[in-house]
């Protein structure tokens, strides 16, 4: 009868032990989950998130203006090429 009293309390406390192990368990991982919650609806992170997807737009903007000013200026160029042509075309037949 010892020996039955004895593993009878020997699986009580691993069941329990298991039991307890995994309620702390859940309740860090709830814990866990509501700092996250937090976080996220935090004003000072909304407000840095915010921040990020604007410079992220401005770098667009950026790159896009880029890319016109450097058509623009290969357009400049080619208008100059011509108009340097047409006056001295234009020269030409003033002098006939």
């Amino acid at each position: 009868m010892d020996n039955i009293t004895q593993i009878i309390i020997t699986l009580a406390t691993v069941l329990g032990s298991a039991g307890i192990w995994k309620f702390f368990e859940a309740r860090l991982k709830v814990k866990a989950e509501e700092k996250k919650t937090e976080l996220q609806n935090n004003d000072g992170v909304q407000y840095r998130d915010d921040l990020k997807s604007r410079v992220m737009r401005l770098e667009e903007l950026l790159e896009e203006s880029n890319d016109k000013v450097l058509a623009l200026t290969a357009e400049v160029h080619q208008l100059r090429t011509e108009v340097r042509f047409l006056t001295k075309e234009n020269d030409r037949l003033k002098n006939l």
